[in-house]
C-alpha cells in the first residue's frame, strides 16, 4: 500500500486575493516637493499593532497595522514629508500628567501577576473595560511617545500637520485607566503644545465624550475644548452635557455637542462646520488638537450613527482649511476594516491627495473581500434617526449663546495654567532671570571697563577677561 500525505501551509495560498472584475488601486509613484506646504508629519510606532487586549475586547490595535498598510498600499508615504518611529514615553513625560503611583503601577502590572496585584488593579479600574494585557505599559509608551513627538514637532514649527493614528486616548484619567485608555496621550500632547503655543483648540469627533481631556482642562482658558458626541445620560462615560461649560477661569472654554443616534451625514457635517467656525472666530487658536474616533461611523460595532467615511473626512478636512498647526490622531472605532479605511483617507486629505474608490492591493486583502475592495462601501442608513433639524437649532443656539462670553481671545498673561505647567513656567522663569542678571553685570563690568581706559575687543567674553584682568580685585569688588 503506498500512502499518499497531501500538506497545505500558508504559503500554498494565494498572496492576494483575485478580485475578478474588480480593479485595485496603481500606487502614487511621484513623490512630494519637499519645499510644498503644508508640511505634514506621519508617526506609527512601530510594533503598536502586534499588542492584544483580548480576544472578544472590541479594542484591537490590529486596526493601526491595517491603516498603515493601506496607507503605504496607496503611496500615500510619497505625499508625506516625514516618517517617523517615535521613541517610547519615558517614566519622567508620562508623569507630566498623570500620578507617580498609577504609572508605577502600569509599570509592573502584567498578566503573570495580577492575582498578586488584584487591589490595585481595581483601585486603578484596570478591570473588564481596561484589561490587564501582555506588554501593557510598552503599548501606552508607544502611543503617548507618538503624541509626544508629534506635538514638538509643531511647536519646532518644522511641521505644519502632524498624523498619529495610535493617539487619541481620550478617557484616561489622571489616575486610573477609562474606557479602554490607560495613558491619555492628547493631554500629554496639549501640555506639551502650551510650551509653545498660547491657545490650543481641542476637537473630538469619536461617538463617546472627550471626558478625560475635558476633564484635565476644565478649570483653564488656554486649551478650549469641543467634543461632539452621543448623549443621553447613561451611554458611555454618561457625560458631555450641552450645560457643561467649565469652571473657574475655565468657564465657557469647554463646548458639548450631544447628539442622539443615527444623525446623517449632512446634519453632522453642518453642524460642525458652523460650531468649529464659530469657536475658531472667538478663540482665535494658536494650535489645533483634533481626535478622529472611528466609531462615529455607520455600521461600527459600538457606535450608533449613520456617518459615511466622507462625511467624517469632511469634518477633518474644515480643521485643515483653518491653517492652523494641526496635530490629528486617532481614538475609538471597533469595526476594524472601517477604521482603516477611514483613517487612510482622512491621511489622503491632510495631504491633499485624491484616492480612487478601489483598495490598493496588501497582504490584508480578504478583509476587505466582502464590500469588494473598496474604500467607500456603504455605511448609512442602518440606525434610525433621532434627531431633528429643530433639536440640532436649539444645539446651535446654545453654543452661539456660550460663545459670546468669549469676547476677544484670552490674553496669555490671564491664565490659570493647567496641572504641572506652572512648574515649568516657573523654571523658564528663574532661567530668564538669571540671563538678565548676567547681562546686567556684564553691563556694568563693560561699563566700568570703559571709565578705567581699559581697550575695546570684539568679541565681548574676550573683553570681559582683558578688562577683569586691567581693573583688578578691587575694581570688580565695587561692583558687588
Amino acid at each position: 500500500m503506498v500512502r499518499i500525505t497531501q500538506s497545505y501551509t500558508f504559503s500554498d495560498s494565494p498572496y492576494f486575493n483575485d478580485r475578478g472584475v474588480h480593479g485595485h488601486a496603481q500606487p502614487i509613484t511621484e513623490r512630494v516637493n519637499p519645499h510644498s506646504t503644508p508640511i505634514v508629519s506621519y508617526y506609527f510606532p512601530k510594533g503598536v499593532g502586534e499588542h492584544h487586549y483580548g480576544q472578544y475586547h472590541p479594542m484591537k490595535p490590529h486596526r493601526l497595522t491595517l491603516t498603515n498598510a493601506l496607507v503605504m498600499g496607496y503611496g500615500l508615504d510619497k505625499k508625506i514629508h516625514n516618517i517617523y518611529n517615535p521613541p517610547l514615553a519615558s517614566r519622567a513625560e508620562l508623569e507630566a500628567y498623570h500620578d507617580q503611583e498609577y504609572i508605577d503601577f502600569l509599570s509592573r502590572v502584567t498578566p503573570q501577576n495580577q492575582t498578586e496585584m488584584k487591589h490595585l488593579i481595581d483601585s486603578f479600574n484596570c478591570t473588564e473595560d481596561c484589561p490587564i494585557f501582555a506588554d501593557m505599559f510598552t503599548f501606552c509608551r508607544m502611543s503617548a511617545g507618538g503624541s509626544l513627538a508629534a506635538a514638538r514637532k509643531l511647536c519646532a514649527r518644522t511641521t505644519d500637520i502632524a498624523i498619529n493614528w495610535s493617539g487619541g486616548l481620550h478617557h484616561a484619567k489622571r489616575g486610573e485607566a477609562s474606557g479602554f485608555c490607560y495613558v491619555n496621550d492628547i493631554v500629554l500632547g496639549i501640555l506639551e503644545l502650551l510650551r509653545y503655543f498660547p491657545r490650543v483648540l481641542y476637537i473630538d469627533i469619536d461617538i463617546h465624550h472627550g471626558d478625560g481631556v475635558e476633564h484635565a482642562f476644565y478649570h483653564t482658558n488656554r486649551v478650549m475644548t469641543v467634543s461632539f458626541h452621543k448623549y443621553t445620560g447613561d451611554f458611555f462615560p454618561g457625560t458631555g452635557k450641552l450645560e457643561d461649560n467649565g469652571a473657574g477661569v475655565g468657564k465657557h472654554f469647554c463646548l458639548n455637542v450631544p447628539l442622539q443616534d443615527g444623525i446623517t451625514d449632512d446634519m453632522y457635517t453642518t453642524l460642525f462646520k458652523h460650531v468649529i467656525e464659530n469657536v475658531c472666530q472667538r478663540f482665535q487658536p494658536s494650535a489645533i488638537v483634533m481626535q478622529c474616533g472611528a466609531d462615529s461611523l455607520g455600521l461600527d460595532r459600538l457606535g450608533a450613527f449613520n456617518l459615511s467615511i466622507a462625511a467624517h473626512g469632511e469634518c477633518v478636512n474644515f480643521v485643515r482649511m483653518q491653517k492652523v498647526p494641526l496635530m490629528v490622531v486617532g481614538g475609538g472605532g471597533y469595526t476594524v476594516k472601517n477604521v482603516s479605511r477611514c483613517w487612510t483617507y482622512e491621511t489622503s486629505v491632510l495631504v491633499g491627495q485624491q484616492l480612487p474608490d478601489e483598495l490598493p492591493a496588501t497582504v490584508y486583502d480578504s478583509w476587505f473581500r466582502d464590500s469588494q475592495w473598496k474604500l467607500h462601501p456603504p455605511l448609512t442608513g442602518r440606525v434610525q434617526n433621532q434627531n431633528t433639524a429643530a433639536s440640532l437649532q436649539r444645539i446651535m443656539r446654545a453654543v452661539d449663546q456660550k460663545l459670546r462670553y468669549l469676547e476677544s481671545a484670552p490674553s496669555i498673561q490671564m491664565n490659570e495654567l493647567p496641572p504641572n505647567l506652572e512648574k515649568w513656567l516657573a523654571e523658564e522663569l528663574k532661567d530668564e532671570l538669571m540671563d538678565t542678571r548676567e547681562d546686567r553685570s556684564m553691563a556694568q563690568k563693560m561699563e566700568l571697563f570703559e571709565q578705567r581706559g581699559v581697550p575695546q575687543v570684539a568679541d565681548v567674553q574676550e573683553a570681559v577677561d582683558v578688562g577683569e584682568a586691567e581693573v583688578g580685585e578691587e575694581g570688580l569688588r565695587q561692583l558687588q
